[in-house]
C-alpha cells in the first residue's frame, strides 16, 4: 500500500512533467523539478535521484512538498521573500478573487499597483490578470430599468415600425432636445496644430437657450427640424402639424415618442381626434433609448453642438438648421436588426463611463 505522501501522478501531470523533462526551452532548473517528481511517482528512491540529477535530500523534499501542496503550479521557481513572477491558475484566482471584492481603504476600485501592493505582486501580473480575465476596474456602466408593465409588448411594436413598417405609410420619430444653450468663449479658439489638440478656454458666456423639434423619417434618415424658444404643448403640436402637412393627405402617419407629459396634454389629444391618419406609439417608461431621434440628437451634440460658438439663439438656430438641410442630403436610414433572434427585448440600458 501507498504511504500518504507518495506521489501518484494523473495522466495529464504526468504527460506536462515528461514534454518539461525533454523540453529544448524550459531551464535546465524546471527539468530538474520535473525529473525528480517523475521518478518519485515512479518509485526510485532518494539515493537513485540524487545520483542521476546530482541533487541533496534537501532539493527532492522540497519539491516533493511543494507538488504536494500546489501540484504542477508548486514547481515554479522563487527565491525566499521574493515577488511572484509567473502568473499561475492558482494566483490568476487569488488576484481575481481580491479584485471583486474591491477595496477596503474607501477608494471605488483598485488599480494595477495598489492591488499588486497588497498581494505582494508586480503590478504587471495584476494587469496580466485582468487581461485574461476581461477584467477593467477603471471602467463602469450605468443602466436604467423601465418600470413598465407593458415593457415587451410596447418595445416590439416599436422595433416592429423600423424592421418592418406599414406599406404605404411613413414612421417618423418624434423628440425635442431642450434648453440647447449658445456659448460663446471668452477666449479664442486655438486650431490644432502637428501633436497638439485644438484648445477652447475655459470660460464661456451664456447668451440664452432655445429648443429643437426633430422627426426622423425612419425609412429615408432624413429630418424634420423646427427650432423655438420655447418647450411648451402649443409648439409641440405647431410642430406636428408640420410633420403631418410634409406627408400627402390620405398617408398614414406614424409617430413614436416618449412618455414626456408635453405630448399627452389636451391639445395633442384633440390633435389626434383632427387627424385619423395619425397614430401615436409611445416608448415604454424610461426607454426612450427606443426612440431612433435620440441617435440622431447624439450626432448632432458631437458634430455641432459640443464644440461650437455661439454668439445668440439665433446664431445657434441657423447652425442648427443649416446642419440639418445638409445631413438631409446624403441621410441615410439607422438600420435594426436582431443578431440572434432567441434574445429576448430587455428592460436596460447601458452607458459606458470611462
Amino acid at each position: 500500500m501507498a504511504e500518504l505522501n507518495d506521489i501518484i501522478l494523473t495522466e495529464e501531470e504526468r504527460n506536462i512533467l515528461t514534454r518539461r523533462t525533454r523540453s529544448q526551452k524550459a531551464s535546465v532548473a524546471d527539468a530538474r523539478r520535473a525529473q525528480a517528481i517523475v521518478m518519485l511517482a515512479d518509485g526510485y528512491s532518494y539515493l537513485d535521484i540524487q545520483h542521476a540529477l546530482g541533487c541533496d535530500d534537501g532539493f527532492i523534499t522540497r519539491w516533493k512538498r511543494r507538488f504536494l501542496v500546489d501540484r504542477i503550479d508548486g514547481l515554479v521557481g522563487q527565491h525566499r521573500g521574493s515577488k511572484p513572477s509567473v502568473l499561475t491558475p492558482k494566483l490568476q484566482a487569488r488576484i481575481l478573487e481580491e479584485t471583486r471584492k474591491g477595496p477596503a481603504d474607501g477608494t471605488s476600485h483598485w488599480s494595477t499597483r495598489r492591488l499588486g501592493k497588497k498581494l505582494g505582486v508586480s503590478h504587471m501580473i495584476v494587469a496580466t490578470a485582468w487581461r485574461k480575465a476581461g477584467y477593467q476596474p477603471h471602467r463602469m456602466r450605468r443602466y436604467m430599468t423601465s418600470d413598465d408593465p407593458d415593457f415587451e409588448t410596447k418595445a416590439a411594436d416599436v422595433i416592429a415600425l423600423y424592421v418592418n413598417p406599414p406599406q404605404n405609410a411613413v414612421v417618423f420619430s418624434v423628440d425635442e432636445k431642450t434648453a440647447i444653450q449658445a456659448l460663446d468663449r471668452v477666449d479664442p479658439m486655438l486650431p490644432m496644430t502637428p501633436g497638439r489638440a485644438e484648445r477652447h478656454g475655459f470660460e464661456y458666456r451664456r447668451c440664452g437657450t432655445l429648443s429643437l423639434f426633430g422627426a426622423l423619417n425612419t425609412q429615408t434618415g432624413q429630418v424634420i427640424g423646427v427650432t423655438a424658444p420655447r418647450h411648451t404643448t402649443e409648439e409641440f403640436v405647431s410642430f406636428l402639424e408640420l410633420v403631418v402637412s410634409s406627408e400627402p393627405v390620405d398617408r398614414e402617419i406614424h409617430i413614436i415618442l416618449d412618455n414626456l407629459s408635453t405630448h399627452k396634454t389636451r391639445r395633442v389629444k384633440e390633435f389626434r381626434a383632427d387627424h385619423p391618419n395619425v397614430y401615436f406609439h409611445f416608448t415604454p417608461t424610461y426607454s426612450s433609448w427606443l426612440n431612433q431621434i435620440e441617435i440622431w440628437f447624439s450626432k448632432l451634440e458631437r458634430q455641432v453642438l459640443a464644440r461650437g460658438i455661439f454668439t445668440s439663439p439665433t446664431d445657434l438656430a441657423k447652425t442648427i438648421l443649416r446642419y440639418i438641410k445638409r445631413s438631409n442630403r446624403d441621410a441615410k436610414p439607422f438600420k435594426w436588426r436582431y443578431t440572434n433572434v432567441k434574445h429576448r427585448i430587455t428592460s436596460k440600458i447601458t452607458n459606458t463611463v470611462n
